[in-house]
């Protein structure tokens, strides 16, 4: 006899975790640190970086929330002592993209709206991960394609708002680079339940070269999300469509519906 899961993470801990994240980059507004320019020489030729403290402490929230889904996921009724890290992914680029908006924007409705939705987003991606862990609860596969839908999403978010804020080139490819990398690790590991580092090393390369030619273009943010975003997801469509040996013709189309779809949104917007 079968009987279907239906867990749910302990409440007290969902709530410590997210108000340790939240608080965080609460208490990260009413600290004022000056920022600081890091100087060295390559091969002859000096290069001047401007440090910005904030960058430091987004990547040390999002470890921490990459802990505390650790610490959360253990309290699961059927972990098995496995390893959960491939449940950090998510929770953490959350976190960081999070702290994107929250140390750029004045302190205000802006930053007040950020501050709730990320705090919204961050919760449901909590839920979804602890779901998708039991692999025979009825609700996993909708937590994972709900996974799937939000790393998308996340991406656009960011790289939407890189664009707004006008970053530097060289953190903007940066953090291109790590989240389209994290999220095509991830969204293969959903699908298929397997690692491949190469091809999501591969796809965040693409879409870093593609960001970089786009920084100096004169796009909307959102066009420039957009169309990242396209590129991504079809170069995920396509190693996921290679794994399962789907036929060329097919692979062709959906790579082409992909990049049209999230391209022709993008013309669109521009108008």
């Amino acid at each position: 006899m079968s009987f279907e899961h239906r867990h749910m993470p302990d409440i007290n801990r969902v709530s410590v975790l997210l108000a340790a994240v939240l608080l965080s980059y609460a208490l990260a507004q009413l600290i004022e640190i000056e920022r600081t320019v890091l100087r060295f020489s390559f091969l002859g030729i000096d290069f001047s970086l401007p440090f910005n403290y904030s960058a430091l402490a987004t990547l040390l929230v999002a470890g921490l929330t990459a802990s505390g889904v650790n610490w959360l996921l253990h309290g699961h009724p059927h972990y098995d002592g496995r390893r959960t890290f491939q449940h950090w992914i998510m929770p953490a680029l959350t976190a960081f993209i999070l702290g994107v908006p929250l140390y750029n924007f004045e302190y205000g409705l802006a930053w007040w709206l950020s501050y709730v939705f990320g705090g919204i987003l961050l919760l449901a991606v909590l839920l979804a991960e602890y779901i998708a862990l039991d692999a025979s609860d009825v609700r996993h596969p909708a937590a994972s394609a709900g996974l799937m839908a939000l790393s998308f999403a996340l991406f656009l978010i960011l790289a939407s708002f890189l664009s707004y804020a006008g970053v530097r080139l060289a953190f903007m490819a940066v953090a291109v680079f790590l989240a389209a990398g994290m999220v095509t690790l991830r969204s293969i590991h959903l699908q298929s339940g397997t690692w491949d580092i190469s091809w999501a090393v591969v796809s965040a390369f693409i879409v870093t070269q593609l960001a970089a030619a786009l920084h100096y273009w004169p796009v909307s943010p959102l066009q420039f999300g957009l169309i990242l975003l396209g590129v991504l997801y079809a170069l995920t469509g396509l190693t996921l469509n290679v794994r399962e040996q789907v036929s060329l013709r097919r692979v062709a189309l959906e790579l082409l519906l992909g990049l049209g779809a999230f391209w022709t949104v993008a013309l669109l917007f521009g108008k």
